[in-house]
């Protein structure tokens, strides 16, 4: 089941909701209207790209402090803990925040599956590339 927290409120003029996360680490995300950053998460010791979710900065204090990838699902306007309902955790390696603040790359031991869909990864369907510089 999602973890969820009644406690959120509306963001303030600014998108940021109230959070325990380090006010030096808060004040260097830039984040959307809505107050989320994107998390572009990959498999620590492969490198391989899994999925992409979103955080606010709830979500990232309880990421860094929990070791459990935590995330603020759009849809449901609620937290959830990676593999909460699904057995497929992420267990939280290492966080590094982008050069622009915007985006986070959250490096994990993923267990299981990242994708709901139950694929490993949630980057299975290629595209065809036919413009200039796609021979090299």
């Amino acid at each position: 089941m999602p973890v969820t927290d009644s406690s959120r409120s509306d963001a303030d003029a600014g998108g940021v909701r109230p959070s325990r996360l380090d006010p030096a680490v808060a004040a260097r995300l830039r984040r959307t209207p809505d107050g989320l950053v994107a998390a572009v998460v990959r498999q620590h010791d492969t490198g391989e790209v899994l999925m992409v979710a979103w955080m606010d900065d709830e979500a990232l204090h309880r990421t860094l402090t929990t070791g459990r990838a935590t995330y603020w699902s759009r849809s449901r306007q609620e937290y959830w803990v990676k593999g909460a309902t699904s057995g497929h955790h992420q267990y939280v390696r290492s966080v590094a925040l982008d050069c622009d603040g915007d985006a986070l790359l959250v490096s994990v031991d993923q267990v299981g599956a990242a994708c709901h869909t139950g694929h490993r990864t949630c980057f299975f369907t290629d595209l065809p590339v036919s413009g200039a510089g796609s021979e090299r």
